[in-house]
C-alpha cells in the first residue's frame, strides 16, 4: 500500500501529526511518501485562504483548535510563533532532499522541522536550522545544499500532484482513492488500512 502525504512544514497541524503517519504506515508495511507543498500555493488553486485573510472568528477557532489539538497530544505549542509564516521552500527542500537520500529518519526530520517552527522558536528558512534538524534525525549537515535544484522540482511537482489528487490543505494523506484531511482524520486513516491490510 502507499500514502501520499501532503504537507507543508510550516503548518501547525503537520507539526501536531508528528511521526503518527510514519508510524501508521510501518503498522501495515504501507510506503509513506512524503509530498512538501507550497501550502498558500494549494490555498490559492483549491479555493482556500491564507489564515492571515480569514474572518475573525476564523482565525480564532483556529488558535483554539490549535490548543486543543495540542493539549489532546500532549505536545507543546507556542500560537503566535517568532518566526512565522516563514518561506517553507527550504526546509521542503531539505525533506525532499532526505527522502530520496534514505539514510536517515525522514519523520524525525519532519517532525524536528516543525517542532522548531512551532515550539521551538526558531526560523526554518534558515540553513543552521536545517542542518541542525537533518544532523538530528541522522542526516548529513550538508544534505539540503547538495540537493536544492532537484528539490525544487520536485516541490513544484508536488503542488501539482496534489490539486490533481483533490488534496486543499495539510497534512492531507491519500490512500487510492480515499482522502483524509488533517490531524484528527489519522484514526480513520488507520482504520482504513486495517481494513484493506
Amino acid at each position: 500500500m502507499q500514502i501520499d502525504y501532503y504537507l507543508a512544514t510550516i503548518s501547525p497541524f503537520t507539526y501536531l501529526a508528528g511521526t503518527e503517519p510514519a508510524e501508521i504506515a510501518a503498522k501495515y508495511g504501507a510506503t509513506l511518501n512524503y509530498k512538501p507543498l507550497d501550502i498558500i500555493g494549494l490555498f490559492a488553486r483549491t479555493g482556500g485562504t491564507p489564515p492571515k485573510d480569514r474572518h475573525e472568528s476564523r482565525r480564532e477557532y483556529r488558535l483554539q483548535e490549535m490548543r486543543r489539538t495540542a493539549a489532546a497530544r500532549d505536545m507543546p505549542i507556542n500560537l503566535q510563533p517568532a518566526h512565522w509564516p516563514t518561506n517553507p521552500a527550504p526546509s521542503s527542500y531539505a525533506l525532499i532532499a532526505a527522502a530520496a537520500d534514505g539514510t536517515g529518519d525522514v519523520a524525525a526530520l519532519l517532525a524536528g522541522l516543525t517542532r522548531a517552527c512551532w515550539a521551538e522558536e526558531r526560523d526554518i528558512a534558515d540553513d543552521a536550522v536545517i542542518a541542525d534538524c537533518l544532523a538530528a534525525a541522522g542526516f548529513d549537515r550538508e544534505l539540503a545544499s547538495r540537493g536544492m535544484m532537484a528539490g525544487a522540482e520536485q516541490y513544484a511537482r508536488n503542488l501539482e500532484d496534489a490539486v490533481a489528487a483533490g488534496a486543499f490543505g495539510a497534512p492531507f494523506f491519500i490512500v487510492g482513492e480515499e482522502r483524509f484531511w488533517g490531524v484528527d482524520r489519522l484514526g480513520q486513516l488507520d482504520a482504513h488500512l486495517a481494513a484493506t491490510a
